[in-house]
C-alpha cells in the first residue's frame, strides 16, 4: 500500500493537531511556490511570444499578460490546497466563490459586457490607435488615443477626450473613414438651370486635378445627381491619400473655394434657394381696430 508523505511528516512531528497544521502549511507553501515559479518561467513567456506573433500593440499585450499572471496564481493556489489536503476548506471556498460570482455577475453586467467587447476589438481590429473613427450615426468622431479592455479613449477634433465604453463601439455601426490609407470626399455643387452643365463639370474636374493633395488615381469624377427647385446638383467625387481629419477639412475647403472662384470667372451661377409665399391678407384702418378693441 502506498504511503503519502503527509502521514510520514505527521509521525515525525508527532500526532498532535499542531503537527498536522504545520505539515499542511508546509505542503501548501512548497507546492504553491513550485507551481508559481514554473508558471512564471514557462507559461507567461509562451503567452508573450504568442501575442508577439499576433502583432498586437503593447497596449493590447499588457492587460492580456496581466490576466495570464492572475491565472498562474489562481492555479497555483488551487493545486496547493489539494496537496495540503485542505478538502473541507476547498468545499467551503467553492460555495462562497459561487455565491460571490453570482452576486458580482449581476452587479457588474455592464463591466463584463464592456470587457467582452474589448476582447472583440482586440481580435477583430475594427480600428487601431491613431485611427479617425465615427460612431452613433456620426454624432461622435475623433482620433483613437487608447484602447483598453473596458473603455476606449477618443480625442475629438475640439480637443475633448471622450472615454467611451467598448460596448458602445461594438453594438452599433462604427465608421473608419480612412481605412486603407485613403479617403473619398463628396461635395454637391449647385448651378443654375441656364448654365452649361458640361462646362461646369470641366471646371470641377480641372480644379480637382490642380490640387496637389487630391489623387489622380482614382480619378476625380462628377455626376449630375439632383434637379432641385432652383439649381442643378453636380456631385464631385475625389480621393485624398493618407488623410487626417485636419487634412480632410483643409483640402475640402481649398478645393471648394477654388471651384467657387472659377465659377465666378466663368459666369456660372450658384443660385440661392427661391421660395414663393402664397395667400392673402386684409388691411384694416386704425380706427376700426380701436373700435373693435373697445367693444
Amino acid at each position: 500500500m502506498m504511503v503519502t508523505p503527509l502521514p510520514i511528516l505527521e509521525r515525525l512531528l508527532g500526532d498532535s493537531g499542531y503537527a498536522l497544521a504545520v505539515t499542511q502549511a508546509l505542503y501548501f507553501v512548497v507546492s504553491f511556490v513550485a507551481i508559481y515559479v514554473v508558471g512564471r518561467l514557462t507559461l507567461i513567456p509562451l503567452v508573450g511570444r504568442f501575442l508577439d506573433r499576433r502583432n498586437l500593440d503593447s497596449h493590447a499585450k499588457k492587460p492580456l499578460v496581466k490576466l495570464t499572471k492572475f491565472a498562474v496564481v489562481f492555479v497555483a493556489i488551487s493545486v496547493a490546497f489539494g496537496f495540503a489536503q485542505y478538502g473541507n476548506f476547498l468545499t467551503s471556498l467553492a460555495t462562497i466563490a459561487a455565491a460571490a460570482t453570482l452576486a458580482i455577475g449581476f452587479a457588474m453586467q455592464d463591466v463584463i459586457k464592456n470587457f467582452v467587447a474589448g476582447v472583440f476589438i482586440y481580435t477583430d481590429k475594427p480600428f487601431k490607435i491613431g485611427d479617425w473613427v465615427e460612431w452613433d450615426g456620426g454624432s461622435y468622431s475623433g482620433i483613437v488615443e487608447d484602447i483598453g479592455l473596458r473603455v476606449t479613449r477618443v480625442r475629438t477634433f475640439d480637443n475633448e477626450l471622450l472615454t467611451v465604453p467598448n460596448s458602445a463601439l461594438t453594438d452599433g455601426v462604427i465608421k473608419n473613414p480612412v481605412e486603407g490609407d485613403r479617403l473619398r470626399l463628396k461635395f454637391l455643387f449647385g448651378i443654375g438651370y441656364d448654365d452649361d452643365i458640361d462646362r461646369a463639370t470641366e471646371v470641377i474636374v480641372e480644379e480637382a486635378e490642380a490640387h496637389p493633395d487630391i489623387l489622380d488615381d482614382p480619378a476625380p469624377s462628377v455626376r449630375l445627381t439632383e434637379l432641385g427647385d432652383s439649381s442643378v446638383g453636380l456631385q464631385s467625387r475625389i480621393w485624398i491619400a493618407n488623410p487626417s481629419r485636419s487634412d480632410y477639412v483643409r483640402t475640402r475647403g481649398e478645393y471648394v473655394t477654388a471651384v467657387k472662384e472659377r465659377f465666378d470667372e466663368e459666369g456660372i451661377d450658384i443660385p440661392y434657394p427661391n421660395r414663393t409665399l402664397g395667400g392673402g391678407f386684409e388691411l384694416t384702418s386704425v380706427e376700426e381696430m380701436v373700435e373693435a378693441a373697445d367693444d
